[in-house]
């Protein structure tokens, strides 16, 4: 019995081994289609409606002159925005250098974020826990402001007459130009170099529609953030980015391997998009902006750009 028993189970085990051991047919693989990295979320062309760089109807950098400086009067948007006890704002989360989260912290940190503190501190005495911050893409920066979703924008934001049609701006803070960034061994100088080639800048950026205007015709490639132009250009997908000179600075300090090349072809002046019908907020914060370049602006500047760029100096107030 036991010896039948041990002869069955040994039967089986040797036909479990066999068909273990038999190597089968061979079997084709899957075909391998296209294995390039894939392409970051929303990567378009030239946008219309873009920067509007090309509109000269106006003198863009005339703001309102301050009013009763940094007090506060009754019925006032300051007023509300006391009561309500935050200030709003838009910024960016993806720009290093101007409003980037830090990875260790998890806190939003960068020269944009420092100016919207400055404007908490006027207006609540502190800027601890009195801000909340509302992470934007740059084509998102018009639209939140008309809509009231937030007091004011501070993301790198150029001032422009097309844009003064939809929002109001401060007086500029911060002068920046536009330039190239590519990889370390390439022969590219200047945009024109670029003619027929793929170049990244953010959706409705005054980048993008410098690169879509040039004679040259460089080849537009518009994504929501910055920091999908740096990875495009680290995988090949692109030839190039091209924008403010400061910003290029934040990709070029997160990857060496990459050169800036080329003098400024812009003047990018950075304001604090405020909405249109609040002029009174425009004159506090223009009043803000004035105590900042008597004494915060350069430790700020320090802080964050330091030598990475020539210059240092805010530029002058302009009034209507």
């Amino acid at each position: 019995m036991r010896n039948g028993l041990r002869g069955a189970v040994l039967g089986a085990v040797l036909v479990l081994a066999t068909a273990c051991g038999s190597a089968g047919a061979p079997v084709d693989p899957a075909p391998v289609g296209d294995v390039a990295p894939p392409l970051p979320a929303n990567v378009g062309g030239a946008d219309a409606g873009g920067g509007g760089t090309t509109d000269t109807s106006c003198n863009p950098l005339a703001s309102l002159r301050p009013a009763n400086g940094t007090s506060i009067t009754s019925g006032s948007t300051m007023a509300k925005i006391k009561e309500n006890g935050k200030l709003v704002a838009g910024v960016d989360q993806t720009t290093f250098l101007f409003g980037f989260r830090n990875p260790t912290s998890g806190q939003l940190e960068g020269f944009d974020i420092d100016m919207v503190n400055e404007i908490a501190k006027a207006i609540f005495g502190s800027a601890e826990g009195r801000v909340q911050f509302r992470a934007i893409p740059s084509k998102l920066r018009e639209e939140v402001l008309e809509k009231k979703q937030v007091d004011i924008v501070v993301r790198t934001y150029s001032i422009t007459c097309s844009r003064l049609k939809r929002v109001n701006f401060s007086t500029a803070y911060y002068q920046a130009g536009q330039r190239i960034l590519v990889e370390s061994g390439s022969k590219v100088a200047q945009l024109s170099d670029l003619g027929g080639r793929r170049v990244c800048a953010t959706k409705t950026s005054t980048s993008l529609t410098k690169i879509a205007s040039d004679p040259s015709k460089p080849v537009p490639v518009s994504v929501d953030n910055w920091s999908d132009c740096l990875v495009m250009l680290q995988q090949k997908q692109v030839e190039a980015v091209s924008t403010d000179d400061v910003i290029l600075a934040g990709m070029l300090a997160q990857d060496p391997t990459l050169k800036i090349v080329g003098d400024r072809f812009t003047e990018e002046n950075y304001g604090i998009g405020i909405p249109k019908e609040n002029e009174d907020m425009v004159r506090y914060v223009n009043a803000v902006l004035e105590n900042v370049r008597g004494s915060a602006w350069q430790s700020i500047y320090a802080k964050w750009i330091g030598n990475k760029l020539e210059g240092g100096t805010p530029p002058a107030p302009v009034y209507r």
